[in-house]
């Protein structure tokens, strides 16, 4: 809670506008409720005004006609939508026609908001599955110049405030990309990095991990995460990144002195990234699950402005904590 508080009290001081497409569902509104109580966050709900209005009395919302209320399928920027979809996507065969019909669909016309500039983030999931919310997202929003691929990262809250900075570890990619080229672990290690200093607001020390130190085995494995760890050196050469490295060498001072010597992340590493996806998400569980870690993500990354994903079984607090992620995000972005 005291992490999420943190991020909050970013968001409030530079306070962004996040739309949720799925703007009639009951967690979403609950949710939207809450947020504009706490002010970190200005809310567009897309979704039926009326239906919207009637929320206030059933669910007890006290706060939600401070929300922005855009309706898909009439609103006043709807041309202005049609033209920006059909510029984006004509040379793939878009027709008119398909245009007026895909902004009608709250998740096509929140990615556009997002474009034209009049939001700077979304949330969305609590309806719909994970490809739907992305679709829209890749063909519209895209992603970051530099950028070829979209990964997830989770910050871990360990018990044990040994590792990391006081306890906080980012992990990644957990989420998305099943086995990334050398090149694409070497974005997904940059993108972390920029995770880390922006959302969990601590210098990254972004260890490469594999099941060698520093030529300890040799295999294709541990060739890609080495010549990733080269590659993401060049992409940021001021970010501190090591690489290939074992978990142990990462994380515990004495061996990471042991087996790489003259390392400086070596013992010291709060960012972890994963040669694969089964890896990063198998480990992340296991931290979670056996160590007692709060894992709080994923948070998407890579994409040209924040656009963050819930589980359909998420909760209310879910939805307020991934705003509050989201819009800390879109404050980095900027």
């Amino acid at each position: 809670m005291e992490f999420i508080n943190q991020l909050k009290a970013k968001a409030k001081a530079n306070k962004k506008t996040i739309v949720l497409p799925e703007g009639e569902e009951e967690r979403t509104l609950k949710a939207a409720d809450i947020i504009i109580g706490e002010g970190f966050a200005n809310i567009i709900l897309i979704g039926n005004p009326e239906v919207i209005a009637e929320s206030k009395a059933k669910y007890g919302l006290g706060n939600i006609e401070k929300a922005t209320v855009v309706n898909p399928l009439s609103n006043d920027k709807k041309e202005d939508y049609i033209n920006l979809l059909l510029e984006l996507r004509r040379s793939k065969g878009l027709t008119e026609e398909k245009a007026a019909t895909l902004v009608e669909d709250p998740l096509y016309l929140a990615t556009l908001m997002i474009k034209n500039g009049d939001a700077d983030g979304e949330v969305a999931g609590a309806l719909n599955a994970t490809g739907d919310v992305l679709r829209p997202a890749f063909q519209i929003v895209k992603t970051l110049p530099g950028i070829s691929v979209v990964s997830g990262a989770f910050i871990m809250i360990m018990k044990d405030k040994e590792f990391g900075d006081n306890g906080m570890m980012v992990f990644a990619d957990c989420a998305v990309h099943p086995n990334p080229t050398a090149s694409e672990l070497a974005e997904i290690a940059v993108t972390t990095g920029k995770t880390t200093k922006s959302i969990a607001g601590i210098e990254p020390r972004i260890a490469m991990l594999s099941f060698s130190t520093k030529g300890s085995a040799k295999h294709e494995m541990v060739d890609k995460v080495r010549e990733a760890t080269e590659l993401a050196q060049k992409m940021a050469p001021e970010m501190k990144i090591d690489g290939e490295m074992q978990a142990d060498a990462a994380i515990i001072p004495a061996i990471g002195k042991s087996k790489a010597p003259d390392s400086e992340i070596a013992g010291k590493a709060n960012v972890l990234v994963f040669p694969t996806l089964e890896t990063g998400n198998i480990s992340y569980k296991l931290v979670q699950r056996m160590a007692g870690a709060e894992a709080i993500g994923p948070v998407l990354q890579g994409m040209a402005a924040p656009i963050n994903d819930l589980s359909r079984g998420c909760s209310v607090s879910d939805i307020v904590n991934l705003v509050a992620i989201t819009a800390t995000q879109a404050a980095g972005l900027v």
